[in-house]
């Protein structure tokens, strides 16, 4: 990642004592020469916009510190207001917090900004990517299948020091670009090998389904599960859930840039863990065009009675804990407003009635808070959501339709 850089605050200071000590000579003759008095007016203006830019990383971008040197007490770059009631969200607050009715597209891109702003306070901030190209790719082994290739491969990040393992399914084509689908693995020590159809659980191998339907198909580790060992603290992170989003940022440009593939037609699938970090990338990366999570969120105040434990350790949000005490009521985000956050864009939610771990009532109150967001969007027919009678599970019938409904969308 290429950083832009900052000037030192020894620059500054010389800056604007070299620049302060001419203003003032100029001042003193101001009243004998106008013309004088305009140059040091010119002279302090142009000191003040140097000591701004000083403050950023260049173009008014703040720069990227890694968030093991801020410590959990330094604010986030962007303060949010605090909206209580997580399930009206057809309202935003203004700079003085007063509240308005969401009426149109413009209104609700102000509530949606707040949106994300709220999901970096607790994930830690967005670092901006910016890279001269595609991810350097190894090809670790090639193995052929029935409609194409698989191929082991490991892929850069952000550095060349992290390298995200992953399963890149491309099917013969004919010379056609195709649509891609990125598969994000369930909590399961195989990692990206279950998904991918090469170990554990039959009902799990959902990447290599969507693969032998013919979409390009990548199938990555998530953080230290499968092959991947990665310290997401070590390297800056606040969180390991802004690590996964990182990577699969960094996937979706790894597709886009495929000659095989139709960047405008890649969408993303996920079960449990893979579920909801399905939603978190779609949220902060619109080239996810279509989302299918499957067992993957519900309302915090219904995830375990409102016991947030399971979300704050290291592999997800540890701030949860350290700044939100576990407490629903405290969190600056809930996934009634992440849902609503991808309008309106397509959405395939599986949520079975008996999942143990997203009580299906919570995953109701999501679908019910997100669907005004898309009825004023002019998508009410892209927020979809099946409840089978089935456990913590994405049911074979259940998974023929959502892959019915991503052929549709995505037009295979």
């Amino acid at each position: 990642m290429r950083r832009r850089p900052v000037r030192s605050a020894s620059l500054v200071a010389k800056v604007q004592e070299g620049r302060g000590a001419r203003a003032s000579s100029a001042v003193g003759f101001s009243l004998c020469d106008p013309r004088r008095l305009c140059l040091a007016l010119l002279c302090a203006l142009v000191a003040v916009l140097i000591f701004s830019r000083a403050s950023f990383g260049g173009e008014g971008q703040p720069a990227f510190i890694p968030e093991a040197s801020r410590g959990e007490a330094i604010a986030p770059s962007k303060n949010p207001p605090f909206y209580s009631d997580k399930l009206n969200l057809l309202c935003f607050r203004d700079e003085a917090g007063v509240e308005h009715p969401v009426l149109g597209t413009a209104d609700w891109m102000k509530r949606r900004g707040h949106i994300l702003a709220a999901m970096e306070q607790v994930m830690g901030v967005l670092p901006p990517l910016e890279f001269n190209g595609p991810p350097q790719v190894e090809v670790l082994e090639e193995t052929p299948t029935a409609n194409g290739v698989r191929r082991k491969i490991l892929y850069t990040v952000e550095s060349p020091t992290n390298r995200v393992p992953a399963y890149l399914f491309i099917p013969r084509s004919g010379g056609a670009k195709r649509p891609a689908m990125l598969c994000l693995h369930q909590t399961t020590p195989e990692g990206k090998a279950e998904m991918a159809g090469l170990r554990g659980r039959t009902n799990r191998q959902f990447g290599l389904e969507v693969a032998q339907r013919g979409y390009v198909t990548l199938v990555p580790d998530y953080p230290n599960f499968g092959d991947y060992r990665r310290d997401a603290y070590a390297a800056g992170y606040a969180s390991a859930t802004m690590q996964g989003i990182v990577n699969h940022r960094r996937a979706l440009d790894l597709l886009a840039s495929m000659p095989e593939v139709d960047a405008r037609r890649i969408g993303v699938l996920g079960h449990s863990l893979g579920g909801h970090n399905a939603l978190f990338l779609a949220v902060f990366d619109e080239r996810a065009r279509v989302v299918v999570t499957s067992c993957g969120f519900n309302a915090f105040s219904k995830y375990y009675g409102g016991n947030l434990a399971g979300w704050s350790h290291a592999g997800y949000m540890p701030r949860i804990r350290s700044v939100y005490g576990c407490d629903p009521g405290r969190m600056p985000f809930d996934f009634t407003e992440v849902l609503a956050a991808i309008a309106p864009r397509p959405v395939f939610i599986n949520a079975p009635l008996h999942d143990d771990n997203f009580e299906v009532s919570g995953v109701k109150d999501c679908v019910q808070a997100a669907a005004p967001v898309y009825r004023l969007l002019g998508a009410v027919e892209a927020l979809v959501a099946v409840y089978p009678d089935a456990e913590h599970d994405f049911p074979p019938e259940v998974r023929r339709q959502a892959y019915a409904w991503l052929d549709r969308q995505l037009g295979l």
